[in-house]
């Protein structure tokens, strides 16, 4: 990670919070959002004082619409706008309004807590959370459904190519566009697949992760859909997450980008086709609840805007 970045590329932590904001309308929300820039900085360093071993860190992700009511720099990072939803023939990739979003990890679930709180502390008089997902680490990294996820992520140096803004857009250099969406997942319509047919759907073997051949791997898979070559990859910090009592069962996807239009690519084969009507068939399991765009500034930046 670039010195001067917010912690984008680091690898999946144990615990995580994820947290959205929205602005109430009609309220001066500058000053507030000042002390926000403030604290992530803080916070961070603080962290890395006091648990340097834990990993812990908050990056905050800033909306289209949240730019241009506190009249950020323009022109605006190029592909920051509002998500489009891609509807394909059955599934569609909602979009859902986010002004500010929070990623919050660490090893124990007590920085994750107090992260939180202190966020809450400053936002709540002017702005409403919509979304507040508590992830945890699953077995070997496997997402609810038994399969491990994020096997595609890039590694090393990859990580900054592929998760960080380069030299095409000078001024937001080292920042990230960062795009997540709430998948609840349909277990029991899961769970009454064999595994063998489980296997297919996402285009890997189950107990060893290892990929299917071309040969075998079905078109309609997810790994066959949603990897759209080596060139375009992205930086993911997928986390499950479960409620008993709702039965609200899923996973939080979660992505570090360069470019939008790499996302957007993954997200049209995988909900339109390719060729069109070939969707994902993982999505006749999880369902898009959520789909928001942002802009991860660099700590320089949100130094600016403190």
């Amino acid at each position: 990670m670039k010195p001067d970045s917010q912690n984008v590329t680091d690898y999946t932590n144990n615990n995580t919070i994820f947290m959205v904001w929205n602005f109430n309308n009609d309220l001066d929300v500058k000053d507030v959002f000042s002390n926000v820039c403030k604290l992530i900085i803080n916070l961070n360093n603080s962290a890395n004082v006091r648990f340097p071993v834990s990993r812990a860190s908050c990056v905050m992700g800033i909306g289209y619409e949240a730019w241009l009511r506190l009249q950020l720099p323009a022109p605006l990072p190029k592909e920051l706008a509002n998500f489009v939803p891609i509807t394909g023939g059955k599934h569609t990739a909602v979009s859902s309004k986010g002004d500010l979003h929070f990623h919050i990890r660490a090893d124990t679930t007590s920085i994750c807590y107090d992260m939180a709180e202190a966020i809450a502390d400053i936002l709540a008089p002017v702005a409403t959370c919509t979304e507040e997902i508590h992830g945890f680490r699953y077995w070997d990294s496997r997402s609810i459904l038994g399969f491990v996820d994020g096997t595609e992520n890039p590694h090393g140096q990859d990580r900054e190519l592929f998760g960080m803004i380069g030299d095409d857009d000078p001024d937001y250099k080292g920042g990230s566009y960062l795009f997540v969406q709430k998948y609840i997942h349909d277990l029991k319509a899961w769970k009454n697949l064999p595994t063998e047919q489980q296997e297919k759907v996402i285009g890997r073997y189950k107990p060893n992760d290892i990929e299917m051949s071309d040969e075998v791997k079905p078109s309609n898979s997810h790994i066959a859909l949603a990897n759209v070559g080596d060139d375009f990859k992205i930086v993911r910090d997928n986390m499950p997450f479960g409620n008993m009592a709702t039965n609200d069962m899923g996973t939080y996807f979660i992505a570090y980008a360069s470019t939008f239009s790499t996302v957007q690519k993954m997200l049209t084969n995988m909900f339109i086709g390719s060729p069109a009507g070939n969707y994902d068939r993982i999505l006749d399991f999880s369902t898009a609840k959520t789909g928001s765009l942002f802009y991860v500034p660099t700590f320089d930046m949100l130094d600016d805007f403190s």
